[in-house]
């Protein structure tokens, strides 16, 4: 019998909380110890999700958790979604890079190509390696635990297509990529295999999670997981694939969130590489004292955030600015719906673009985009990127009227239900739409105010300049006719951040008071009430 020990953290965070992982680490390090004390030493993995859009992030762009990964000595870390956030059209994912190449521990994923971004090259890895570097990117890898051969291989979530910003790093089938790593590591003799996963536990089944993966691919014995943020406590055992067939076992892992919780797994292995017992707990972090090193290594990156985070801009918000959502009980919803905040966020960007271009006739935002709330009061930094963490650039596109009818077309898709390619607009818009009418026949007029005429309704044939963050530009969010449009050479990229717009626009008005105003109304909600 062989007993492997895993030890796994999730540090990814929602930004819609507001809470930051890299807080976390003091305590985190002393959950990691007293479970080796307990457990003895085994494997220590993390799935994905460093990069988020904290105000440690914003300030140092994952070296801060980097220093504190290192300490605690990973055996493997597979990318996950938030990781390619900075990817920018020109440079690439310079933060990354810089991060990768800072790593003692090697980066997985079988399912992510990195070889056409040049800021990879000197980080391929083969295949497989039995002996893999720090800072080198492998498809799997094989380590070494009581004499034992472990397989290792990460899978990485294809939803990063769409909301994210991948660029030049292409991202495959997980399941295909899955089988060819289970058949590569039985050909070189190892039967003991963890998929190391950003794919989410049970999330939405046409882009893949965990579950599917074990009932899909058989020779997986264990999958360490994330981005679905589940605590999985104990850990899963599927012992049917997908047709309800018996196969061999498979564990499923994964720790919650916020690195608030340390998942341990102890997995017994017969001479043939079948799991016969597992035994596993989540252990909170907040339960534990911080260790005193980790602190101290602390100190100099809380304070340089704890500075931006209290500097005052110069604004006041006068009546506190929601971001609703659904799953907080509330009727409407920032993905859903027109909100006061949505509104002065495209507002900001409309009043940067139109100083560089003052024929921009409208800025439109992702609403996924939009993540916190603003209460009322003096306006921080802390404040400002809170509600725009991703350092998203301005970017002015050329489209024509039938793509931009197109484009709201595919933002009204989930209408009634959230989405985070559903649009905000600026001031001089107004968007009626039916959400009882069939997916891509909701539109029912789009006007905006011209300074020679009344509202008028966009013009098929005309070519019209708008306003959106490189994200949205790019495609993301589902948003394809932005993105070919983008990729026609339609685009023009300028300097401004989000956060730093709203700054200078909030800034501007001095006393910030917005509201609901009618720039985006449903007729089917309308004829409800």
């Amino acid at each position: 019998m062989v007993h492997l020990i895993v030890a796994y953290n999730i540090l990814e965070v929602s930004t819609v909380t507001g809470q930051d992982q890299t807080d976390h680490y003091p305590q985190l390090i002393t959950t990691l110890k007293e479970a080796r004390a307990s457990y003895g030493e085994g494997l220590l993995l993390e799935a994905g999700d460093i990069f988020s859009g904290t105000l440690y992030f914003n300030e140092f762009q994952g070296q801060d958790a980097l220093e504190f990964m290192n300490v605690m000595g990973y055996d493997a870390f597979v990318p996950g979604n938030h990781e390619f956030d900075l990817g920018d059209p020109e440079t690439g994912h310079q933060a990354l890079a810089a991060f990768f190449s800072g790593a003692e521990f090697p980066i997985l994923g079988a399912n992510l190509d990195f070889s056409a971004a040049p800021e990879f090259a000197d980080m391929l890895g083969e295949s497989i390696s039995a002996d893999p570097q720090a800072g080198m990117l492998y498809d799997g890898i094989i380590v070494e635990h009581q004499g034992e051969k472990i397989g290792i291989f990460g899978l990485s979530t294809q939803d990063s297509e769409t909301i994210s910003s991948p660029g030049q790093i292409t991202i495959s089938d997980y399941r295909q990529a899955a089988e060819a790593m289970v058949a590569s590591f039985e050909e070189q003799g190892v039967n003991k295999i963890i998929a190391l996963t950003h794919l989410g536990y049970d999330s939405d089944p046409s882009v893949g999670n965990d579950l599917l993966l074990a009932q899909h691919v058989a020779g997986i014995d264990i999958i360490i997981g994330g981005h679905s943020h589940t605590r999985v406590s104990p850990p899963t055992l599927m012992t049917e694939n997908h047709a309800g067939e018996p196969q061999a076992p498979t564990v499923i892992g994964q720790a919650g969130e916020y690195g608030q919780h340390l998942g341990v797994m102890q997995v017994t292995f017969d001479a043939d590489g079948v799991v016969q017992e597992v035994s596993g707990e989540l252990l909170a972090t907040d339960e534990r004292d911080v260790d005193p090193a980790a602190l101290e290594k602390l100190a100099p990156y809380t304070a340089a955030i704890e500075e931006l985070r209290d500097t005052q801009v110069g604004a006041t918000v006068m009546s506190a600015l929601p971001n609703p959502r659904h799953g907080s009980g509330d009727s409407r919803s920032v993905r859903a719906d027109e909100t006061a905040l949505g509104n002065l966020v495209t507002d900001a960007q409309l009043s940067a673009a139109r100083k560089v271009a003052p024929e921009t006739v409208m800025a439109i935002q992702n609403s996924g985009g939009i993540r916190e709330a603003m209460s009322d009061g003096d306006v921080s930094v802390g404040d400002l990127i809170a509600v725009q963490p991703f350092g998203n650039r301005l970017t002015l596109l050329d489209v024509t009227g039938a793509e931009l009818l197109e484009t709201f077309e595919i933002a009204l898709a989930n209408a009634p239900d959230e989405n985070g390619g559903f649009l905000q607009v600026s001031t001089g818009v107004e968007l009626v739409y039916d959400s009882r009418e069939p997916v891509g026949e909701r539109v029912v007029s789009l006007k905006i105010a011209r300074e020679d005429t009344a509202m008028q309704a966009i013009d098929p044939e005309h070519t019209y300049t708008v306003a959106t963050n490189n994200f949205t530009a790019t495609g993301g969010d589902s948003h394809a006719v932005l993105g070919a449009a983008y990729e026609d050479g339609r685009n023009t990229i300028v300097g401004n951040t989000d956060w730093e717009m709203l700054r200078d626009y909030m800034v501007s008005l001095g006393e910030v008071t917005y509201q609901v105003e009618g720039r985006i109304v449903d007729l089917a909600e309308q004829d409800q009430r």
